[in-house]
């Protein structure tokens, strides 16, 4: 294991290997795992500032005993959303007042927050769906990267079933990964999918025994950080996301144009001298430290 120490969390657990690989595990067994304000709270926490820390090159994401994540915990009081009712938002209101603590806590999507930030994370991020994953937990593994499966997975976009709505930016993430038609088809059947159904659908890259599923997507981020540049994945990484929803072409050749420029004066150069010397690379270069080439 790596020297880094890990963080204390209620609600999750943090395990980092010498390749940098993370382990994050959602842990409340006890409720598989079901996702309340504090697990929340915490996984925003971890994507959007401890995740940074360049010890960490690519992240993996599983859930404690049988389950992913069962969904969201409806046994909270009041509003089990954690959603303010006493205010009356309109597109406009919620535009204007994003920032504000009061609709940040009282309006926003509590999972939305947390894929903003599992996108934004410019690294590796795989979902191993060992279990359960319904409602929250279905959505939040679409802003992952990818997604292995356990034969023992049973995923559920059950929205309807419940009177709310597909969250976390699904609506986003979910046709771009299956295509609109299969997403609706799920979205309205509200129906448990098996791991060979989301398979056959494209939601997950592959099925694994669950004694296996772990492992196999530890090997993978391993496979995806050794001997690479940070720079150049978490780039790439934004490069692809940003440009798949590009207007025009050109957008693209914009934005590579100043990520090739900015890798090839860093860890680029590093890169061509150990092709040519034919050695393995040494790259220095920082996650922490990629350079923005996206406006705003």
């Amino acid at each position: 294991m790596t020297t880094y120490e890990a963080p204390h969390y209620e609600t999750l657990t943090l395990e980092v290997d010498e390749d940098g690989v993370a382990t994050l595990t959602l842990s409340r067994p006890e409720s598989l795992n079901a996702f309340d304000l504090t697990m929340a709270a915490e996984l925003r926490r971890f994507f959007e500032t401890d995740a940074y820390d360049d010890a960490i090159r690519a992240v993996v994401v599983t859930g404690a005993g049988r389950a992913f994540c069962a969904g969201m915990d409806l046994s909270a009081d009041g509003n089990v959303f954690g959603l303010d009712e006493t205010l009356d938002p309109t597109p406009e209101s919620l535009r204007e007042n994003l920032a504000d603590p009061t609709w940040e806590h009282g309006v926003r999507d509590t999972g939305g927050m947390v894929t903003l930030a599992i996108h934004a994370l410019p690294k590796p991020v795989i979902a191993a769906i060992n279990g359960a994953a319904v409602g929250i937990g279905a959505t939040m593994t679409c802003a992952m990267d990818l997604r292995l499966a356990s034969t023992a997975a049973r995923i559920g976009f059950i929205f309807g079933r419940i009177g709310v709505v597909p969250e976390a930016c699904s609506s986003y993430f979910l046709p771009r990964i299956v295509g609109t038609a299969q997403a609706l088809e799920w979205v309205y059947s509200a129906d448990i999918l098996t791991a060979e159904q989301a398979l056959a659908g494209r939601l997950v890259r592959s099925v694994h025994e669950p004694d296996e599923l772990l492992a196999a997507a530890q090997e993978l981020a391993r496979s995806f950080v050794r001997g690479r540049s940070a720079v150049a994945l978490g780039l790439a990484k934004q490069l692809i996301n940003r440009n798949a929803a590009a207007a025009h072409p050109l957008e693209a050749h914009l934005s590579d144009s100043l990520a090739m420029w900015h890798a090839s004066v860093g860890d680029g150069k590093e890169g061509v001298a150990a092709f040519l010397e034919k050695r393995p690379a040494q790259f220095s270069g920082k996650a922490s430290a990629i350079p923005r080439i996206f406006p705003g």
